[in-house]
């Protein structure tokens, strides 16, 4: 391949602060750095064309999200019969990823090149640790030390993490911190499990202090819509008009109602907008009625606070504002291949493929979040800035009086601070896999400080989000759920005391007759869920990604937030907030207070049902609509909140006419049971009831959900017709659609999850079906030089398959057998180092076992640098790259086997061979999963 050459290289002068990797086990070099490298191997000099096959258009890249690429990847040169071609697999979209700034600080070297020395550049940036351990001028490791399975050098965004590597690292460095028997290396085993739960209280008390400030914030964001207080304009309603009322309701009644127990009260301290604007309305000779301008700055003030956060949505977290340098140095938008006429700018030939841009801090994070947790690599999706914009976007967007909740965002946000708190330790930042077990504790707590609910929290995580929850990872998810919800109930952000946000007390016990309307509520539930979730599926496939609404996110906000204003500023029960709202309806109405909950407390059926039944029945569809075009939109959106609020309006209206049955036939055989009693019906149960069925019907999660609500009401009464209708309404909602709203929208944002729960009928499909035998190898009986290796990774990269590698081959017989396999990013690694020989060969080879540490860890830099030989260090032997025992299956062996090696083993790739041993294939996790997506749409 020709590379023409350009005046000068300025990746290399030592200005620009990009200094080389350290060895083997260094921390990644920067992007840049390693692509020129790569562009030197071949040419006489270290001057390299700025425009040659290598070197990428700065603005953007493609990176393949998902399961295969897409064909404009190929383009010129040597075309081959590809897997994907040949079974004709669909691709996802690939994503616009820019080069150029790095979310992660470079790594600095210890020893480096004179040439690059001097540099200011790292002085204050973190650097990015190595992945495996950098044991640098140690000595070699003790005999019986534990052997890996070779050097993983970092994973680059959107690939899949080696589950089993990590497995092995961590039994490796469980196995040196036991060969020390003295009295400090216990004492190092003490503070090496002491780090676990360090790290959990942290997460727990960070999450709950961010939390805290979201819901402060977003109280005083929220009544600012319709006044301020005069005492203290930085109050909000609630705490400058505190809520009295007689002695026997006040303890149980929450800070956060923000009406007076008595309507007709007033609360001096408090203006609203009309009358601040009291010269212009027309009761004073103005030219606008009173209301009319309370609802223009309602709005005004809406639309502003949604537009805001929109904003910070997409400009701050867009994917294409995300690089860090664990990223390849030879990955871009367009390649030339071998023609130096070609420039990386050219448009391909055929059209562009379609790029998918993701904005991190939109939605509510769980389909994303479970796609991490179950292996997939999203790097800047749990950083700082997500983390920043996602907790000030969230507190704008729910303040605008949108349809949408705070509580799955708050999942994403606890998972972010499990994400930055993990990095300052090395057996998290190092370790993947482990690192996971963290994240998982971080969802628990996340959900705690959403619902006070910390055992509904463990068991969402476990149920809804984890992919692997061992039971010490179990231990440390109740732990930190428990700090959170605890340092959340000392800081008291609805000035209540209580740590259940919805704090109902029922002082009846439920009756036979009411496992009737409790089902129907449960099938009530399963029906809406089924089609909430089809209903915004199809809305955010055909309107909001198949319209003009695509290229203008923001419009869409404001038309949205435009609508949700209009419908909801005239009814009473669409116009407060969604927590309040959903406290209201769950309420039972007692007698003797002056409460009556906003209106919804019925004392005579005949002559008050019908007004407020309608009244509820409005707002039922206002929301549900709402929420169906609502959630989806580029800003920080959760799905709790409005979907308890039209559960509940759902059972409320079915409370009340059972209340008024009971009302008119207090003598009928169904209501002997009552007595006579006439507040033997409680209509906040039925709504507390079919807000859990609604819920579960929408996400389909079960004994989670059935705990939050018992922890959520602070009852467990009630527990039998809660689960009743979870179960009810689950088996409807599976019937009528088999997946939930998160599923739905990984399947829309076509995330590569591999769903270990779902079950697939193979049919007479077998293993040859899905081996991909077009792979390129390395062959050991081949001269493998510098230069031949880089030209087949810029070919693996071409095809859309950076997160996969090359078998490593020997001849034996008739065919070949295996003797590795290594990965892309460890291949590009190596050769970034031995850039300098292009012409020197390349050996790999088996004989020598790889251990976890050892002298392959020496900077091969400094030894080039002085001259020093070291016996057993080649840097051109990447055999410590090479993974000497990959997962392998026969080609005779049912499709299940392999199924379970990715889910259970989370293998990222498994080898084929026949009876006799021979290489026939690869089956790696991208391949895997586009299978699975065409067998999954050929049984549909």
């Amino acid at each position: 391949m020709p590379l023409r050459k350009s005046p000068s290289n300025s990746a290399l002068n030592p200005q620009n602060g990009d200094e080389p990797p350290t060895g083997p086990l260094s921390g990644p070099s920067s992007i840049e750095w390693r692509r020129q490298r790569l562009l030197q191997i071949g040419n006489p000099s270290t001057e390299t064309n700025e425009t040659s096959s290598l070197r990428p258009n700065l603005e953007a890249r493609a990176a393949s999200y998902g399961t295969l690429p897409s064909d404009a990847h190929r383009r010129g040169g040597k075309q081959k019969s590809t897997f994907r071609a040949r079974h004709g697999l669909g691709a996802l979209p690939d994503l616009l990823i820019p080069k150029g700034r790095y979310t992660n600080p470079p790594t600095p070297s210890v020893l480096t090149p004179r040439s690059l020395r001097g540099s200011s550049y790292f002085a204050a940036q973190r650097p990015i640790t190595a992945y495996d351990k950098p044991v640098g001028q140690e000595v070699l490791e003790p005999e019986g030390a534990v052997k890996t399975n070779g050097i993983r050098v970092w994973y680059s965004s959107f690939t899949s993490i080696d589950w089993l590597h990590d497995a092995i690292k961590d039994s490796a460095r469980q196995a040196r911190l036991r060969r020390h028997k003295s009295k400090r290396g216990r004492m190092r085993r003490q503070l090496d499990r002491s780090i676990g739960w360090l790290t959990v209280t942290i997460i727990g008390f960070l999450t709950a202090v961010i939390a805290f400030l979201i819901v402060r914030s977003e109280q005083w964001l929220f009544d600012i819509k319709e006044g301020y207080c005069t005492s203290s304009v930085w109050k909000a309603k609630r705490f400058c008009c505190p809520v009295q009322d007689d002695d026997l309701f006040a303890p149980r009644t929450p800070a956060f109602v923000t009406f007076a127990l008595n309507p007709e009260e007033s609360c001096p301290a408090w203006r609203t907008w009309g009358e601040v604007f009291a010269p212009m309305t027309s009761a004073e000779g103005g030219l606008f009625k009173q209301e009319a301008v309370e609802y223009a700055v309602y709005t005004v003030i809406a639309i502003s606070l949604a537009i805001l956060s929109a904003l910070l949505t997409i400009y701050l977290t867009a994917s294409t504002s995300f690089v860090t340098r664990k990223d390849s140095g030879v990955l871009s938008s367009t390649f030339a291949t071998g023609n130096d006429g070609q420039k990386v700018t050219d448009p391909p030939a055929g059209g562009a493929a379609q790029r998918k841009v993701l904005y991190y801090a939109a939605g509510s994070g769980i389909p994303e979040i479970k796609t991490i947790l179950s292996g997939f690599v999203i790097h800047g999706y749990l950083g700082g800035r997500t983390l920043f914009t996602k907790a000030v976007g969230l507190a704008l967007s729910v303040a605008s009086g949108l349809s949408l909740g705070k509580e799955g965002p708050f999942v994403h946000i606890a998972s972010c601070v499990g994400n930055i708190v993990s990095r300052f330790f090395s057996k998290y930042e190092t370790n993947e896999g482990k690192r996971r077990g963290i994240l998982s504790a971080a969802c628990a707590a996340g959900v705690a400080v959403a619902f006070g609910a910390p055992i509904g929290g463990v068991l969402f995580s476990l149920e809804e989000v984890s992919y692997f929850f061992p039971a010490k990872v179990m231990w440390r998810s109740f732990f930190c759920a428990m700090v959170a919800a605890m340092t959340l109930r000392f800081l008291d952000p609805f000035g209540s005391g209580k740590l259940v946000l919805f704090q109902v007390t029922y002082d009846k016990d439920w009756h036979a007759y009411e496992l009737l309307p409790f089902l129907f509520l449960g099938g009530f539930g399963g029906v809406y869920g089924a089609w909430f979730s089809k209903l915004n599926y199809r809305w955010s496939r055909d309107v909001r990604n198949g319209t003009w609404l695509k290229r203008y996110p923001v419009v869409e906000v404001i038309l949205v937030t435009l609508v949700t204003a209009m419908f909801s500023f005239l009814n009473p029960y669409t116009r407060m907030g969604g927590t309040e709202l959903v406290y209201n309806l769950f309420a039972e109405c007692r007698a003797g207070s002056s409460n009556t909950h906003s209106g919804l407390c019925v004392l005579d059926p005949p002559t008050q049902a019908i007004p407020v039944i309608r009244s509820i029945f409005v707002a039922l569809l206002v929301k549900g609509a709402l929420t169906i075009v609502t959630f989806g939109i580029k800003v920080p959106a959760g799905i709790f909140i409005p979907t308890l609020g039209v559960g509940a309006c759902a059972g409320r209206i079915l409370g009340i006419l059972i209340q008024w049955a009971q009302y008119s036939y207090p003598e009928s055989a169904a209501f002997a049971v009552c007595k006579g009693d006439l507040n033997c019906v409680i209509p906040g149960l039925y709504a507390m009831v079919g807000a859990a069925a609604t819920l579960s019907g929408v996400t389909r999660t079960t004994v989670s959900l059935a705990v939050i609500m018992f922890e959520l009401t602070d009852t467990l009464t009630y527990a039998v017709p809660v689960m009743l209708s979870v179960l009810v309404a689950k088996t409807i909602a599976d019937a009528l659609e088999p997946k939930g709203i998160y599923d739905l929208v990984i399947d829309l944002s076509q995330l590569p999850y591999l769903d270990a729960k779902h079950d697939y009928v193979w049919g007479s499909l077998q293993i040859n079906d899905v081996t991909d035998r077009d792979v390129d190898v390395i062959r050991v009986d081949r001269e493998n030089t510098v230069k031949s290796l880089r030209d087949q990774l810029q070919d693996l990269v071409e095809s859309g398959n950076s997160d996969s590698g090359f078998p490593i081959l020997r001849p034996d017989g008739d065919g070949m057998r295996m003797v590795g396999y290594i990965g892309a990013n460890e291949l590009e690694h190596a050769l970034s180092i031995v850039a300098d020989d292009p012409d020197q060969v390349i050996t790999f080879h088996s004989t020598t076992p790889q251990h976890h540490g050892g002298m392959m860890a020496s900077s091969i830099s400094s030894l080039a640098e002085t001259g020093s030989n070291i016996i057993g260090v080649d840097p051109h032997d990447f055999s410590c790259y090479m993974d000497q025992a990959p997962l392998t299956v026969q080609d005779n062996s049912p499709l299940e086997l392999v199924q379970q090696l990715f889910t259970k083993l989370g293998a990222r790739y498994v080898v084929v061979t026949d009876a006799d041993g021979h290489y026939q294939g690869v089956i790696d996790k991208k391949t895997w999963l586009a299978f699975l997506d065409e067998l999954e749409h050929k049984s549909d």
